[in-house]
This record gives C-alpha cells, structure tokens and sequence, in this order.
C-alpha cells in the first residue's frame, strides 16, 4: 500500500497498518513511527505496541480521541524519519542435540539437507526481533533462511518445553512456557527471557538482533541441560 491505513480501534486506540504482507521495509516503518510517537511525548498517548507490519497506539480517551491521534500520526509519518535506537545484539545459545530437537530430523529431510546441514542455515539466519505475542515473552524474529522455511506442521506437539526453538515459514522463537505447539522443534536454549524485573519484563527489545550460537548439552544451564 502507498499509504499506512489508519483504523480506529475500540474508543481508545488505534491501528496503522503499513501492509498486508511481511516485510522488512514494512517493519521499519513501524519502528519508526514509534520512535517517532516516543520522541513526541504527546499528551494521552498511553501505550505504542509494535508488531510484525502495524502499530497499535493506545490513548486515554479523556484526554484525546481518535481524531487527534491520527492527525499526531499523519504529522509524525510527513516529517523526516525519527532515527531509531541502536538495535542489541544478543547472544542465544541454542543445543540440536536428540531429544532437545525432536522435529530436526524432519526439517533437515522436508529442507532436502542433512541434519548438520539444517543446523549450519540455522546459525547463519540473520535474526531479529519484531514482535511479542501468543504467550509472555514469545519474542517473533524473522530472518529464517530460505531453505529452513516450512509451513506449520499439520498437527501439534503437546508438552515442548519451555526454552525450545521453534521455526515456521520465515519467523523463529524461544519458547518461555511449555505448552503446545505446531512449529518445528529444532532445538533448545537456557537463555531467560522472562525476567524478574518490572523495568524491563523481556530479555528483548522490539528491533533487537539474536545470533545463536550452538552449544553442547552439558552447557546449558539449569532444567535446559536435562
């Protein structure tokens, strides 16, 4: 689309949509826009919440309206792009090993590769952070190679534990909860994303970077290594 599309949401939010197809181009629009609305500090703005090609903005509807926050938006999309932060990089160590990596053999067999070589494209994807959804803490990066990218499977797997690595289609997570799932189970991390700290809930920021890094099983800490 030439132009975001602007919908109202409920009576205090509202949605920018910047397409209607996963894109890089797409998502940095949304980060920009956000950093933009978090520069402007504009009065009744409560909560930005960004995703894979929208922004979501919440407001207190006693102190503005619909209105308003679209014509904030309009503003903020005609003047030159707010710069946005510095993205981190982080560290993710992740173990391929049997039992950690259950749906790994089927990948590498569906991918046309052996095992290793399904384990190298992994490593090599260039991931980052686009948005938090589904179950707290479950941080969507997009960056899976091109030849790890795999429809979702046809049935769940119950009980993955918390801390597996999963990829479907282009998107790849940590799990922090065990529970069901209809990705593919490639791995596991001890990596904690949920954190004790009401400062800063999620290992990730939104735009933050991940590279990971193959370990053994016996490097992992705590209920990973088991």
């Amino acid at each position: 689309m030439d132009t975001p599309r602007i919908t109202p949401v409920a009576d205090r939010a509202i949605l920018v949509v910047f397409a209607d197809d996963i894109t890089e181009a797409a998502h940095e629009a949304v980060l920009r826009l956000d950093a933009a609305l978090q520069d402007s500090a504009a009065p009744g703005i409560v909560e930005t919440v960004p995703a894979f090609v929208s922004l979501l903005i919440v407001f207190d509807p006693i102190r503005t309206d619909h209105n308003a926050v679209a014509g904030l938006v309009r503003a903020s999309l005609s003047r030159p792009a707010a710069r946005t932060a510095s993205p981190q990089i982080h560290d993710i160590a992740v173990c391929y090993d049997g039992d950690l990596a259950p749906d790994l053999d089927d990948v590498a067999r569906l991918a046309g590769m052996s095992r290793d070589a399904a384990i190298a494209a992994h490593l090599a994807g260039d991931y980052s952070i686009f948005m938090y959804g589904f179950a707290p803490g479950y941080a969507y990066m997009a960056g899976v190679p091109e030849s790890l990218r795999l429809d979702r499977k046809q049935s769940a797997r119950r009980g993955v534990p918390a801390g597996s690595v999963l990829i479907a289609g282009p998107q790849c997570l940590v799990s922090t909860l065990t529970m069901p799932t209809g990705w593919w189970v490639i791995g596991r991390s001890d990596a904690t994303i949920l954190r004790d700290d009401p400062e800063r809930q999620f290992l990730f920021d939104v735009g933050d970077r991940v590279r990971f890094r193959r370990v053994r099983r016996d490097e992992l800490k705590g209920p990973a290594n088991g």
